[in-house]
């Protein structure tokens, strides 16, 4: 098991079973909502993502058809998002998980839109989308 929190801690939430590797994302998309260079996300499955505390506090956004970014709506802190298309899953941000994680990234998607000032510098696999 393994639990996380937003950066002002009104939302806590706890994931039940071992982590997937992380996956990196580098679309724009993942970026504007970040603010930062790419997002690290572990795909879960849905059922064994419970929030424990702070329900009332999480907003959701549709950032694109289907998808939906949620986050807290008091810190701003992003912690999961999901698809319609693959409603058993949700990817949970990594930083937001308290405990430390032994899984490492393994993937990065969306590489033909990632940002021109960051080079990827290991020999992970590559995803133009």
């Amino acid at each position: 098991m393994f639990t996380g929190a937003c950066l002002c801690g009104g939302v806590r939430f706890r994931i039940n079973g071992e982590l997937a590797p992380i996956q990196v994302c580098h679309c724009r998309q993942c970026r504007k909502a970040q603010g930062t260079v790419f997002a690290t996300n572990i795909p879960v499955r849905a059922e064994d993502f419970i929030v424990e505390q702070g329900e009332p506090l999480l907003r959701e956004y549709a950032s694109s058809p289907g998808k939906y970014r949620v986050f807290c709506g008091q810190c701003g802190s992003p912690i999961i998002s999901k698809r319609d298309s693959k409603p058993d899953w949700v990817r949970v941000r990594a930083g937001t998980i308290n405990e430390a994680l032994t899984v490492r990234p393994a993937v990065h998607f969306y590489v033909a839109s990632k940002a021109e000032w960051w080079d990827i510098n290991d020999n992970l696999p590559q995803h133009e989308i």
